[in-house]
C-alpha cells in the first residue's frame, strides 16, 4: 500500500472512514491487479514455422523469448486441427509444462534436436500438474489433445524441419 495512503487513513479517522476504507480497497485492487488481466489475454499469433511427421504437415507458432514460452497457448479458445506451438529453448534441459490457464487440452511431444520424440504427455486443461521431459531436450511441441496418438506418433519418431538438425 501507497505510504500517501496509510497516512491519510490514519489522518482522516471517523466520518467517511468507511468510505475511505472502500476507496482504498479498490485503489490497491487496481494496482495488484495488473498482472492477472494480462494473463486473461491469450498473445498473440507468434511466427510460425512448417514441420512434418511423415505425411502430415503441421504449422507450428515458435515460442522463442521467456515471455513467449510463459504465455504459450494460455487462454487461447481454438486451434485448427494443423496447427500447433513448437518451445524453441536455447540450451538443453530438461523440460516440465503444466495446463494453468490453458483452455484446451493438448498434447505435448519433447523432441531432441535432431527431431527424434523423447516422450508424449497428454494434458488436461486448467491443471497444475507438471508434464515432463524424459530426458534433457530443446524443443517441445503442443498439439490439439490426441493428435499425435491418432497419427501413430511415437517416442522414437522423428520430425522433419528447419529447427531440427539432421
Amino acid at each position: 500500500m501507497p505510504r500517501w495512503a496509510v497516512s491519510a487513513l490514519a489522518e482522516h479517522g471517523g466520518t467517511g472512514a468507511r468510505l475511505r476504507g472502500l476507496l482504498l480497497q479498490f485503489i490497491m485492487g487496481l494496482t495488484l491487479c495488473g498482472p492477472v488481466w494480462a494473463q486473461q489475454i491469450p498473445q498473440p499469433r507468434l511466427p510460425t514455422v512448417q514441420l512434418q511427421a511423415g505425411m502430415h504437415n503441421i504449422v507450428a507458432e515458435v515460442a522463442r523469448t521467456p515471455e513467449q514460452q510463459q504465455t504459450g497457448m494460455m487462454m487461447r479458445t481454438e486451434m485448427a486441427t494443423h496447427e500447433g506451438m513448437l518451445f524453441v529453448f536455447d540450451d538443453v534441459s530438461p523440460r516440465c509444462f503444466w495446463m494453468k490457464n490453458t483452455l484446451l487440452p493438448l498434447s505435448i511431444a519433447f523432441i531432441e534436436d535432431d527431431g527424434t520424440v523423447v516422450n508424449i504427455a497428454e494434458m488436461k486443461p486448467r491443471s497444475e500438474a507438471s508434464h515432463c521431459s524424459e530426458k534433457p531436450v530443446r524443443y517441445a511441441l503442443e498439439m490439439n489433445q490426441g493428435w499425435f496418438s491418432k497419427r501413430a506418433i511415437k517416442p522414437g519418431f522423428r520430425l522433419k524441419g528447419p529447427p531440427f538438425k539432421p
